[in-house]
């Protein structure tokens, strides 16, 4: 996909290439895909007998329990659909920091990429939003086939990020989201906990699906700088001088908490929560959230 394919790694690929990332929820759709419809039709997976009525098609017609009953019964079936796969990307300031070769907002990237890639290759609509302290660009969901190309540049041409509030963005789309379906958020959440918390909720409480990408850098879940220096927030530009062997037991009782809190809450709504350490291979931690999730 020439001038769209920064984002989308071979190695990942090559490694997500047989899988499938469903939605736990019944979800409503216009295409065959992989997931529940509410929706009764003709398709692949049983759902129960009835009586034959006038205008029935004749194919629906189970011809063996006629045969046993000497009744006319149609079969029912659940629907298999496609979904609106709706992908939420922090860009904001903290996404850019990286203490190695590539930063949480690069990480991120890369990431909703692949999960585009996936969606799309499943006959999934899938759209993107990109966000700060509020919804900077909208890619909506969509199956065609071109789709993706848009996702991609999209991807390649967001601008930088101001402050973070993850909230917001949240309750906006919330506003708007006409049908079930699956949210995925990618995001260091360096926010209020309780407000993000809230915000996700409100997904779960539509009978929407959602899954939280937790990104931090290995610094900031390690904490392992040795000299003296001054730390600087990069969104508010506020800056502290810290001796790390000083706050380190500190700042990892601190982070623990942050990420025990999240994990906890959200696990406790039905939300899917996984954090992702950028210094690990993008594709190992995809591989391995994906297996997971297909097993339940």
């Amino acid at each position: 996909m020439p001038g769209a394919a920064r984002y989308l790694d071979p190695a990942v690929l090559a490694r997500i290439g047989s899988l499938d990332l469903k939605a736990k929820t019944v979800v409503e759709g216009v295409l065959s895909g992989l997931h529940r419809s509410p929706r009764r039709g003709f398709s692949v997976e049983f759902a129960e007998y009835r009586q034959y009525l006038p205008g029935d098609a004749l194919a629906t017609i189970d011809w063996k329990v006629y045969a046993r009953t000497d009744r006319h019964y149609v079969k029912k079936f659940e629907e298999d659909t496609n979904l609106d796969c709706h992908l939420l990307l922090d860009i904001s300031g903290s996404m850019a920091y990286g203490s190695h070769a590539v930063t949480k907002r690069d990480y991120a990237c890369y990431l909703a990429a692949s999960l585009a890639y996936l969606m799309h290759r499943q006959r999934d609509a899938v759209g993107l939003i990109a966000f700060d302290e509020a919804i900077v660009q909208r890619v909506a969901p969509s199956a065609r086939a071109s789709h993706l190309r848009a996702v991609l540049l999209t991807l390649e041409r967001l601008p930088s990020g101001s402050r973070t509030n993850v909230a917001r963005p949240l309750a906006d789309l919330a506003k708007v989201l006409a049908k079930r379906g699956l949210v995925v958020v990618i995001s260091d959440l360096l926010d209020d906990p309780a407000a993000v918390i809230k915000g996700l909720r409100q997904f779960r409480q539509r009978g929407t699906d959602v899954v939280v990408f937790h990104v931090l850098d290995p610094q900031e879940l390690r904490f392992t700088f040795d000299d003296a220096a001054r730390f600087r927030d990069v969104e508010s530009s506020s800056e502290v001088f810290a001796d790390p062997a000083a706050v380190r037991g500190e700042y990892l009782k601190t982070i623990a908490s942050f990420i025990g809190r999240y994990r906890r809450e959200l696990g406790g709504a039905g939300i899917d929560y996984h954090l992702l350490d950028t210094s690990q291979p993008l594709d190992l931690a995809l591989t391995a959230y994906l297996t997971a999730r297909g097993r339940t």
